[in-house]
């Protein structure tokens, strides 16, 4: 049994959510008023004993306690984890010697970069040098109360004023240049202070530990303008979002984050009710960064602000829209390393144009209305890139035109969308003023983005004609998820024929959302991920990412360990994919029916009764389908 099992077997999900909503029992299940969207009139949340899951007939929501915590307190799954191990009793993986060790070493740097936040707070606050850097921040907007919260502080302009003070506390000179506060000269052969005349902004991960500080310069001529803590065991600034741990319950309730540049472009923002904001520091946005958001909202916007060459539609410090010049010295955008995080995710990207020479804490402070309406006005990236290489050409000229259409294209056929794809070929024949046709007869032909496996299963794995789920004394539908996990696993591109068979009997593709377990949903998500990636083989993928994981590993392991009856052929595996997905579909499908028809006599007579009638229908033409398909048993 896992980690996660066993803490699920001493819980109960009734009385977890029971914490924070009021539920009344209809038999099996329960019911009550969702905490995660606003409706106070039909008691939409169904919470199931029996399963240890939920849903939401309102907001779509649903899953398990993990999923359920994870929401609410806005943690990620780690925390939910240890949180509910501690809870729980469940005794977590022990550390080995050397990483008890390593930790105990980790946990006095952090607690050093804490009094180092101190140090820089009261040389901020309380010395005559620092008046300047408080006056700076005066001027900037930024008040008392946000000094405090952010832990802003003042870096004396001295070359040994930390170094001494620390050294008096009992710290040696080795840890405090293991942690990035003092710099070592080896022509002097002696050290020194690394942060001098700077305001000072401590970086904290995601959980709100001590990692490193970034620094701006009080100099006019200083340089850098901006600089930050070394690369350390701690600081690893392309894993770090300034002002994570402080936006993620807003990024989770708003179901949105946006990204900006600067330090204040967070802070000021903040301080006036924008919460949901972070900043990779000036750095490329990383596919860890948009990993980490992923797992808090589908929803992205980017508010960064024009390159300087002046060029708005390429976005400064990405390497998913990265910047390029051709033989002839004129920019080109290429925005498919974007697209292609899109798709990886399942999120929506957009871009903010931000006015003119203003930045985003200056945009607040002259209005936070007008910088609300920036927001709501965020483009796609496709629509971002072809209206701005249009408004900065002469798109009267023929040449032009075929030269923004070929530039434009590429990024509108890596749209996963048809729909979408569609919608952006007819915007860019509008804009260009040409027929559509003539943009579909030159749009470049679409390729694979998937390299499909040629392994063959050794006679040894020629076996039984299919492989049921494991007679364990766990659940139906988790028999069914762990099942279907366990034959992707063996063959992640099943998933793509799995997909093409649902879409042809009018079924929506498989979705991490399917599995109810967290655990499972975190695997669903990375056999997706695993497939829209082109960098390596899909399996090879997921050993990768496992490799970081540790409560993934045991899990998977487990999964992959040899079926009683011997390993499926890949027609073998399909066939029973095909009716193990089918079948779970079909138990939640029923168990959503039973619920939404107890729900129904709770609203009876109510302005709610005819949505609910419409989520019925939609519940019961979704069955059917599913029933339907299920019956013909068809075989690919």
């Amino acid at each position: 049994m896992s980690t996660v099992d066993e803490i699920k077997d001493r819980l109960n999900i009734v009385d977890v959510i029971s914490e924070n909503v009021k539920l009344r029992r209809s038999g099996s299940s329960y019911s009550g008023f969702c905490p995660f969207h606003d409706n106070k009139r039909t008691p939409a949340l169904a919470v199931f004993a029996e399963t240890g899951t939920w849903h939401c007939f309102g907001c779509g929501e649903g899953g398990d306690v993990f999923s359920y915590l994870m929401k609410r307190e806005g943690w990620d799954f780690r925390e939910t984890l240890e949180y509910l191990a501690k809870r729980t009793g469940v005794q977590l993986e022990p550390p080995t010697p050397q990483q008890k060790e390593q930790q105990e070493v980790y946990a006095n740097q952090r607690d050093l970069l804490e009094a180092a936040v101190l140090y820089f707070q009261h040389a901020l606050l309380n010395t005559n040098e620092g008046a300047q850097a408080k006056a700076y921040l005066t001027e900037r907007g930024v008040s008392d109360q946000t000094i405090q919260q952010f832990g802003l502080g003042y870096a004396p302009d001295a070359w040994d004023g930390l170094m001494t003070h620390f050294k008096n506390q009992g710290y040696d000179l080795e840890t405090l240049q293991e942690v990035g506060l003092v710099t070592y000269n080896q022509d002097r052969g002696s050290h020194y202070d690394r942060f001098r005349n700077r305001l000072m902004f401590p970086i904290r991960d995601a959980r709100g530990r001590m990692t490193g500080f970034g620094a701006r310069t009080l100099d006019p001529e200083g340089i850098p303008k901006y600089l930050n803590s070394p690369q350390t065991d701690l600081f690893n600034k392309g894993n770090l979002l300034y002002g994570l741990d402080l936006a993620r319950r807003a990024i989770r309730e708003k179901d949105q984050v946006v990204i900006v540049e600067g330090y204040l472009d967070v802070i000021v923002p903040f301080q006036a009710g924008f919460e949901n904001i972070v900043s990779p520091m000036g750095t490329a946005l990383s596919p860890h960064h948009l990993r980490v958001l992923k797992n808090m909202t589908q929803n992205i916007v980017l508010a960064l602000d024009p390159d300087a060459a002046g060029e708005k539609a390429t976005l400064r410090g990405l390497d998913v829209a990265r910047e390029t010049l051709d033989h002839e010295q004129e920019m080109v955008f290429d925005a498919r390393g974007l697209l292609r995080y899109e798709a990886r995710l399942q999120a929506d990207i957009r871009v903010v144009q931000l006015p003119e020479g203003l930045d985003p804490d200056e945009i607040i402070l002259r209005n936070p209305e007008e910088w609300q309406q920036l927001i709501e006005k965020a483009r796609p990236i496709v629509i971002h890139v072809m209206e701005t290489l249009a408004s900065e050409q002469d798109i009267t000229d023929p040449k032009i035109k075929g030269k923004i259409a070929a530039q434009v294209l590429p990024l509108i056929e890596d749209v996963a969308n048809p729909v979408e794809r569609e919608d952006y070929r007819q915007r860019l024949a509008r804009l260009l003023q040409v027929d559509e046709r003539s943009l579909i007869s030159t749009a470049p032909p679409t390729q694979s983005r998937t390299r499909w496996s040629r392994r063959q299963p050794s006679p040894s794995q020629v076996v039984a004609s299919k492989q049921e789920p494991s007679k364990k004394d766990d659940t139906l539908p988790n028999q069914l998820e762990k099942h279907s996990l366990q034959l992707l696993l063996r063959n992640p591109e099943a998933l793509i024929q799995l997909d093409r068979w649902l879409q042809t009997h009018h079924l929506p593709r498989l979705s991490p959302d399917d599995f109810h377990e967290i655990i499972h949903q975190r695997i669903a998500d990375l056999i997706q991920r695993s497939l829209v990636q082109d960098e390596i083989e899909p399996d090879l993928f997921i050993e990768n990412e496992l490799e970081e994981d540790e409560v993934l590993q045991p899990v998977v392991a487990a999964m992959m360990v040899e079926f009683s009856l011997g390993e499926p052929s890949p027609r073998q595996l399909l066939t029973n994919l095909i009716r193990t997905f089918t079948r779970l579909r079909m138990y939640y499908s029923t168990q959503y029916l039973n619920q939404l028809k107890f729900l129904m006599q709770e609203v009876e007579n109510t302005e709610n009764y005819k949505d609910f009638q419409q989520t019925l229908l939609q519940e019961t033409v979704k069955k059917s389908r599913l029933d339907k398909a299920f019956r013909e048993n068809i075989i690919i």
